[in-house]
């Protein structure tokens, strides 16, 4: 027996060992940058003019000022109705796709094909694509220019000045960026269910409608739970695409801020103090978030 637990004990040496290099990277770029984050929270310490104030321990003042000042909640309320936006479609669409893809009567041509297709979006730079839109949606673009030679508008709209047009252009590029590993996510869950379920159903004389909500969408209920907390956590990290197409000014009335957005201001002028605060609050914000989303979506039967 003494020989068997040491044997054991040399395999989990290697174990430990193969573990090491992700430990150090998780406390050297993750948990140090963390605990800093959280103590410069606690400081008042920013550039004014030339001179440098602070470091300078003020408690909580920081989080204080962020929770009366009523921009947190703005540019919240903000990412939030865009990634809603840009989530609810993706995960409609992903869901139609994958289903397609993965029904073997539809028999798809080209299903390879079409899978890196739609998946080749997520691997354009974000500030390219806002670029792209910034130009195809000017005022003097392509979209306005053909729109107007239909003489679908007598002048051309100004999209990127209209609120709810702004927002849609956000969620729009986003969908059109993430929409593609969301398909390919659940397609590969779709394909992990044992076909035996779908032939017996068929057998019982259940319509692809009745499969899909009865079987599917149960079995794939992890994986939908995985899709949005995910997709929440970058809904809530949203930054380069409002960022490049509204000039870093989340124009029109601050419509298109993000909290990212917010916090990268208070880097910019070197408010080390507030941005510390601001990216603690969002840490906050992120877990007590996903911890709803989770419970929410968890069955009642299960523990």
């Amino acid at each position: 027996m003494k020989a068997k637990n040491k044997k054991a004990v040399s395999y989990n040496k290697w174990g430990y060992i193969f573990l090491l290099p992700f430990l150090i990277v998780y406390v050297v770029f993750q948990l140090i940058p963390l605990a800093g984050t959280i103590y410069n929270s606690f400081f008042e310490n920013y550039r004014s003019g030339l001179s440098q104030v602070g470091p300078n321990f003020v408690g909580l003042d920081n989080y204080v000022s962020l929770l009366s000042s009523g921009d947190l909640f703005v540019y919240f309320q903000n990412t939030m109705i865009m990634w809603i936006m840009c989530f609810v479609p993706q995960i409609l669409v992903s869901l139609l796709l994958a289903a397609w893809f993965s029904d073997p009567q539809l028999r798809l041509k080209g299903a390879g094909f079409f899978k890196t297709v739609i998946y080749l979006p997520n691997l354009i730079m974000a500030a390219s694509f806002a670029m792209l839109f910034f130009t195809l949606f000017s005022d003097s673009g392509p979209i306005n220019s053909i729109l107007v030679n239909l003489g679908i508008l007598k002048e051309p709209f100004r999209f990127l000045t209209v609120k709810w047009s702004a927002r849609s252009l956000v969620a729009l590029m986003n969908f059109l960026m993430w929409f593609g590993n969301t398909t390919i996510l659940l397609l590969a869950g779709m394909l992990g269910i044992d076909s035996s379920l779908f032939e017996a159903a068929q057998a019982d004389g259940a319509s692809s409608t009745q499969i899909f909500f009865k079987i599917t969408l149960p079995l794939l209920k992890p994986i939908l739970i995985y899709v949005m907390i995910t997709s929440l956590i970058g809904g809530l990290q949203m930054f380069d695409v409002p960022q490049v197409l509204t000039n870093a000014t989340g124009d029109p009335m601050r419509s298109t801020m993000t909290l990212i957005m917010y916090l990268n201001k208070h880097l910019y002028s070197k408010n080390y103090g507030m941005a510390g605060a601001l990216s603690v609050l969002m840490f906050l914000i992120t877990g007590v978030l996903s911890i709803v989303v989770f419970k929410f979506t968890q069955s009642k039967n299960q523990p």
